[in-house]
């Protein structure tokens, strides 16, 4: 998963839904991680901070599932750096190929300095034998200028290997998700004016372990160059570490 914050919901949200749809009951789970830094789509949400993050979720037996996650700095666990809330609809188009409907709500902290604003976005994904996920996406950007969606395209990869590892890798583009305006509040600063026409590249390669309810994953994050730059003076660290424990 190329959005590290957003991988580890989608993660935390989705585990339960196939066993969920094989015993064709309600299922609740839960998740709990700490990362090195909360990357959302090649673009830095915090300083290079640990942080603490939590997800849960229930799954219905028609293949419906609600969600909801947050995410807050170790030193300031009172304050959301980011929430999310998320409903998805699962489909099972054939023994290799499945489908996923969803609709998701992100809200930010007031004041984050990372120029990522408060949005909603529609997306629908294609997944083929749980190795190979294709993506594409419609973000709305609360309080931007304009009314038109954003669109993002997202490639994954989940390939396994020998005693519980496996390799991830992704790659995505999407139209800025910054806000067309955002004044710096600090001294020998600009006002900054944001291009909401650019482009945003990112990617990522990891190494995950898992075993039973623990997962440990490290991840080499790529972005192009605007998009490190949106993030004003925060940048996404190169290497994000994430160990969580699901129940």
């Amino acid at each position: 998963m190329t959005r590290t914050a957003l991988g580890f919901t989608l993660w935390a949200v989705g585990i339960c839904l196939s066993p969920a749809l094989r015993a064709q009951s309600t299922t609740f789970n839960g998740t709990v991680a700490l990362s090195s830094q909360l990357v959302d789509r090649g673009q830095a949400i915090t300083g290079n901070t640990p942080i603490v993050q939590g997800a849960a979720s229930l799954t219905f037996p028609a293949g419906w599932s609600v969600g909801l996650s947050g995410a807050a700095v170790v030193r300031s666990p009172s304050r959301l750096a980011e929430a999310l809330v998320q409903a998805s609809r699962h489909w099972s188009l054939s023994d290799d190929w499945q489908m996923q409907a969803s609709l998701l709500y992100y809200r930010y902290s007031t004041g984050n300095r990372s120029g990522t604003s408060d949005r909603t976005e529609a997306g629908l994904n294609w997944t083929y034998r749980d190795v190979l996920t294709l993506g594409v996406s419609a973000i709305y950007v609360l309080g931007a200028e304009g009314h038109r969606p954003r669109g993002a395209a997202d490639l994954s990869l989940h390939w396994p290997l020998a005693e519980h590892f496996s390799v991830s890798a992704g790659a995505g583009v999407a139209q800025s998700l910054a806000a067309p305006y955002r004044p710096y509040r600090y001294a020998h600063s600009r006002p900054y004016r944001h291009d909401s026409t650019g482009l945003s590249r990112y990617g990522h390669v990891g190494l995950l372990w898992a075993s039973g309810s623990w997962r440990i994953e490290l991840d080499r994050i790529m972005a192009d160059p605007a998009t490190r730059r949106q993030s004003g003076y925060l940048g996404a660290s190169p290497w994000v570490a994430t160990i969580s424990r699901s129940f």
